[in-house]
């Protein structure tokens, strides 16, 4: 029996995001009002987890708290291999299922992690699994013509022979197990966006209000809201047509916003 442990990648600088990602970092951008974090978290709930932050780590040191174990980059984001390979021992032996904060997954048709149990059912413990989906009509690359989906399973013999050095997944271990004849694609049948732009990230969102206003209970709304998500403690006097409105942050009076993101009182970005 496989013995599984996961990792949750959260160290980025999310540099496409800016200016949003000068306040926080990419992983805590709330989706549907719950942080991107915490959606990853929930996902590998009932395994132990590790948690890896770099970027503005203190916010996120702050956030996860004693709900897994952390691992601080202090000179910056080492990349996805150098992330694993100082949670090496951590790990110690372990298949690692390694997620990506930014990745915005929905399924109707599963509760929460059942994609997970996929990627992890009848594992051998030494293939390396991608959560997958078709390429896009346009799109290239991939692995034989499948995307990743934000989530792969790794054995603990490819893990052991990383390289401490700001690297990636793809390179370093994907390739050589698709080279190898050893990679195998999970297909998801949900929803997978990747919300590193602000397009995308306003997209999952407004797939999280699947159409309708997701308004946070201690949110304050005096104005016209639209298919939109409004933050705890946001307040909307304006008029906000398919927009997110961040936790604290304002829309006043005579503001009309549209396909956009509001973080505190003036910072507009358009998605």
């Amino acid at each position: 029996m496989v013995n599984f442990c996961a990792v949750i990648l959260a160290a980025g600088e999310g540099r496409r995001l800016r200016p949003l990602t000068s306040l926080v970092p990419k992983a805590l951008c709330p989706v549907g009002n719950v942080p991107l974090l915490d959606h990853a978290l929930a996902r590998v709930a009932g395994l132990p987890v590790a948690v890896n932050a770099s970027y503005l780590a203190g916010q996120v040191v702050t956030h996860v708290g004693d709900r897994a174990h952390l691992s601080v980059e202090p000179d910056g984001p080492l990349g996805t291999s150098g992330g694993i390979v100082r949670l090496r021992e951590w790990i110690d032996g372990r298949g690692v299922l390694v997620g990506n904060a930014d990745a915005y997954l929905s399924d109707p048709s599963r509760a929460p992690g059942k994609d997970i149990e996929a990627l992890l059912d009848g594992w051998s413990g030494e293939t390396v699994r991608l959560l997958a989906q078709p390429l896009q009509p346009g799109e290239e690359g991939g692995f034989s013509g499948h995307r990743f989906a934000g989530f792969s399973l790794l054995p603990w013999r490819r893990v052991r022979d990383l390289v401490a050095s700001p690297a990636g997944l793809v390179s370093d271990v994907w390739r050589p197990a698709e080279a190898d004849g050893e990679l195998e694609l999970i297909r998801y049948e949900g929803t997978y966006i990747d919300t590193g732009t602000p397009a995308d990230y306003l997209r999952a969102n407004l797939h999280a209000a699947a159409g309708r206003n997701l308004i946070a209970a201690s949110a304050e709304v005096t104005g016209d809201c639209t298919a939109s998500v409004v933050g705890p403690s946001a307040t909307v006097a304006g008029r906000v047509t398919r927009c997110v409105v961040w936790p604290g942050a304002e829309v006043t009076a005579g503001e009309s916003l549209t396909d956009a993101i509001r973080a505190g009182r003036s910072l507009t970005v358009a998605g």
